[in-house]
């Protein structure tokens, strides 16, 4: 497994598009829209509007994530690599847990890097920062389970492109991440809270200025978790199909 992990995050480090994706243009659109947004307004009137923005997009972002795990794991099945390894000791858990965790990494270090941007470009405030290394883990965790379902179940990279941008544009809109939640019809409010990006942005919002509480809190970590969690089953449930369509 440990070879498995390595090899995948050489290849990380190696894809300049992965850093585009993952740090700069999050950075970008953190920039513009707070420009856009915060024209005309006072400090005080700008303040949330900064601090939705941050985290908003911090957390909108982590899911393009789910396209470069989608091409590993389809790269592997189509040069044969899925079906080498299925004959050797490795066994499935290894070797999906293998192309899962070094994507953990990545997605985690993206998190903290955009939340430091925003802390020392725009004086965010990360009142509680147990809680957000908490949050940051299981958000992580959700988002990278996703991919690794997301890769096991799509035949073509296009499809999980497709999908990826569904999720991360569609969930952004209904959750919240774009704008209040508060200005949606109560219909679409209470679809936000059917959406695990609409917990981990309040949870984000509500850590960075302290008012997170006990309860709210381990909920919150509870969703993420929980639809995290779900998503690697669905992955180990569908790996016997992906293998039987691997060439080799």
């Amino acid at each position: 497994m440990n070879a498995v992990i390595n090899l995948e995050l050489k290849k990380s480090i190696q894809d300049k598009g992965l850093l585009f994706w993952t740090l700069a243009l999050p950075i970008v659109f953190t920039v513009l829209f707070i420009s856009v947004f915060t024209s005309g307004l006072n400090e005080e009137e700008s303040r949330p509007i900064i601090l939705s923005i941050v985290s908003g997009y911090t957390i909108m972002f982590v899911f393009f994530i789910m396209i470069s795990m989608t091409d590993s794991l389809l790269k592997d099945k189509n040069i044969g690599m899925v079906s080498r390894i299925a004959s050797t000791p490795l066994s499935t858990y290894s070797y999906l847990l293998g192309k899962w965790i070094p994507y953990m990494y990545i997605i985690f270090i993206q998190i903290v890097i955009l939340l430091l941007f925003g802390k020392f470009v725009y004086d965010v405030s990360l009142e509680q920062p147990i809680q957000l290394f908490m949050i940051s883990v299981c958000l992580t965790f959700m988002v990278t389970g996703l991919g690794l379902a997301l890769s096991v179940i799509v035949k073509t990279l296009n499809m999980g492109i497709a999908i990826t941008q569904i999720v991360t544009l569609g969930g952004a809109v209904l959750s919240g991440l774009w704008m209040p939640v508060e200005m949606f019809p109560d219909f679409l409010q209470a679809i936000s809270r059917l959406l695990p990006q609409y917990w981990a942005h309040q949870a984000f919002q509500e850590a960075m200025v302290g008012t997170l509480g006990g309860g709210q809190f381990l909920k919150i970590l509870l969703i993420l978790f929980g639809v995290g969690l779900a998503a690697f089953l669905v992955a180990i449930l569908r790996y016997p199909n992906f293998l039987k369509q691997a060439k080799g």
